[in-house]
C-alpha cells in the first residue's frame, strides 16, 4: 500500500492516552521501558493531546520520550481541544504551552481534536483553523488534521469548506464498521472520497474488543492464535488509506503483543474477516453498552456529581455480559466510595455534550441504578 506520509515507519502508532499509573501519576519507568522498545523495532509515532490523563499525556511524552531522544528520531502528534480556548486570542498562548509541555519545538501533526457540528462551530468562530494553517506556514507545525467524531454528513462539510485539512483520524473497528451512531464505514468513504489519508483511533474500542464474551471469543481461538487485540488492529489497518493504526498501550505486555504482528503487518485474509463479522453479530446480541472509556465525561468537571461514569458502564457490561459476580461489590464499595451514585444523576447533559460515542449517557445512568440499587 502507498503511503502519504512515507516518515512513519510503521503503521503502529502510540497513543499516549491510557499510559500505566501508579495511583494518580503515571509510571514513568515503565513508560520509558515502553517508549526505547517502540523505537528499538522501528516504530516511530506517538499521539498526544493536553488533556489526555488530565493533563500528565503531554508531560510523559517529555520526560519518556523528548528527554532521551533525539527529535529525528520520533514523530509527534498534539492536538486543538475546544474547552481550552474560547476566541481567536486564546489559541497561539495554549499552543505554545503544549510545545513547552511536550519540549518540542514544533509538532509534526497538529489536529483539530474531536470535531463534530458543534466544536467546529466553535472553531469556525474563533478561525482556529486559519490559526492552524499559519503555524504550519511559520513551521511550528508540519501537517494539519482532524480527529472526528460525528456522522459522514457533518465530515463532508468540514473537508469541503476546508480542502487544505491534510489527515483525518477516525473511530474505525469492526464493531463499529456499520453502528449508526458512529457510522465508521460512512466517514471513512467521506475520508475517501476526499482523498485524504486516515489515523484510526480506538481500533479495540477502549479494550472492549481484547476481552471478548466466551462465545465470541471462541470465534478467534479457531483462527491462528494471535491474540484479539492483534486481530481487531489487523482490521483497521487492512483498509486503504489507514496511513496509522493508534493503540492505546498501558503496559508492557500489549506492546509486546502490537508489535509482534504490527512490525512486519499482513492484512487480514477473507476467513479472518468472516471471523470478525462473526463476532461483531454476537455482540450486537448482547446490547452491551458501547462506551470506550475515553473518559472526557468525567474530566474537566462535566459531572458535577462526581459520577464515574465509564466505570460504572463497565461494570454494568462485566455484569451482564460475563455474570461476573463481584460487579455489586464493585459497585458499591469501590466506585461509589467519596464519589456519586448513578442515582444522583441531575440531568444536566454534561456528559453528554462531549462525549464521543454519543451514548444517551442519562437514560443509561438510570438503568445502571436500577440494576445495582435495587435495595
Amino acid at each position: 500500500m502507498d503511503r502519504v506520509f512515507p516518515e512513519m515507519k510503521k503503521q503502529l502508532g502510540f497513543g499516549m492516552m491510557r499510559l500505566p499509573m501508579k495511583g494518580d501519576v503515571v509510571d514513568i519507568e515503565q513508560v520509558k521501558r515502553m517508549v526505547d522498545l517502540f523505537l528499538e523495532n522501528g516504530f516511530n509515532y506517538f499521539d498526544t493531546a493536553h488533556g489526555y490523563i488530565n493533563g500528565l499525556s503531554e508531560l510523559a511524552v517529555r520526560e519518556c520520550l523528548v528527554k532521551r531522544h533525539n527529535r529525528d528520531e520520533f514523530l509527534l502528534t498534539d492536538k486543538l481541544t475546544g474547552q481550552y480556548f474560547k476566541s481567536k486570542a486564546d489559541i497561539r498562548p495554549f499552543f505554545q504551552s503544549q510545545l513547552k509541555a511536550c519540549g518540542v519545538e514544533y509538532f509534526d501533526f497538529y489536529l483539530m481534536h474531536s470535531q463534530n457540528a458543534t466544536n467546529f462551530k466553535h472553531f469556525k468562530a474563533c478561525h482556529a483553523y486559519e490559526t492552524a494553517f499559519e503555524l504550519k506556514k511559520e513551521g511550528k507545525v508540519r501537517h494539519v488534521g482532524i480527529s472526528f467524531h460525528d456522522r459522514a454528513q457533518v465530515l463532508d462539510q468540514i473537508l469541503t469548506e476546508y480542502p487544505d485539512i491534510e489527515v483525518v483520524q477516525i473511530q474505525f473497528n469492526y464493531l463499529d464498521y456499520d453502528d449508526e451512531s458512529v457510522e465508521s464505514k460512512k466517514v471513512y468513504d467521506v475520508v475517501r472520497k476526499h482523498g485524504k489519508p486516515l489515523l484510526v483511533m480506538e481500533p479495540v474500542k477502549g479494550g472492549s474488543l481484547v476481552n471478548l464474551p466466551e462465545k465470541a471469543d471462541n470465534v478467534l481461538r479457531e483462527l491462528d492464535g494471535g491474540s484479539n487485540a492483534s486481530y481487531a488492529i489487523r482490521f483497521a489497518a487492512s483498509f486503504e488509506g489507514m496511513e496509522m493504526v493508534l493503540s492505546g498501550m498501558s503496559n508492557m505486555e500489549q506492546i509486546e503483543d502490537n508489535i509482534s504482528y504490527m512490525k512486519d503487518f499482513k492484512p487480514l485474509s477473507d476467513v479472518e474477516f468472516e471471523s470478525l463479522w462473526k463476532v461483531r453479530d454476537i455482540f450486537k446480541s448482547l446490547n452491551s453498552i458501547p462506551c470506550t472509556g475515553c473518559r472526557y465525561c468525567v474530566e474537566e468537571n462535566h459531572c458535577p456529581k462526581h459520577i464515574l461514569i465509564p466505570d460504572m458502564f463497565t461494570c454494568m457490561n462485566k455484569k451482564m455480559i460475563f455474570h461476573s459476580w463481584n460487579q455489586d461489590y464493585y459497585y458499591e464499595d469501590v466506585l461509589t466510595v467519596g464519589n456519586g451514585k448513578a442515582s444522583d444523576c441531575i440531568n444536566c447533559g454534561g456528559c453528554e455534550r462531549v462525549c464521543p460515542q454519543h451514548l444517551p449517557i442519562r437514560k443509561l445512568l438510570k438503568d445502571v441504578a436500577e440494576e445495582f440499587e435495587k435495595d
